[in-house]
């Protein structure tokens, strides 16, 4: 199973919320996941990203796939350069 970090929306037409959700990559984009693992809400000001740091990392240790929005999110909390220094240092 091959299995992606990725946005799922929520919120009304034209104020988009989302949810950073671990799912299968053959699942609908607002369909079924496995985990919820942080939100992202792109119209505050400055937007808001709230991620369970230690859920998301040990996902990508068991081979899930951020998006590339996920992975700039990921990238501005400073997640990718622990995933990074972890898998380095093993």
């Amino acid at each position: 199973m091959a299995v992606k970090i990725r946005l799922k929306r929520m919120g009304a037409k034209k104020s988009p919320f989302y949810r950073i959700v671990v799912a299968d990559s053959r699942s609908p984009r607002d369909g079924r996941f496995i985990e919820t693992v942080g939100t992202y809400n792109p119209v505050a000001n400055p937007a808001i990203v709230e991620i369970n740091e230690e859920r998301a990392l040990e996902w990508m240790q068991n081979g899930a796939k951020p998006s590339d929005t996920v992975r700039n999110l990921f990238s501005n909390e400073g997640i990718m350069e622990k995933f990074h220094n972890a898998k380095h240092s093993k």
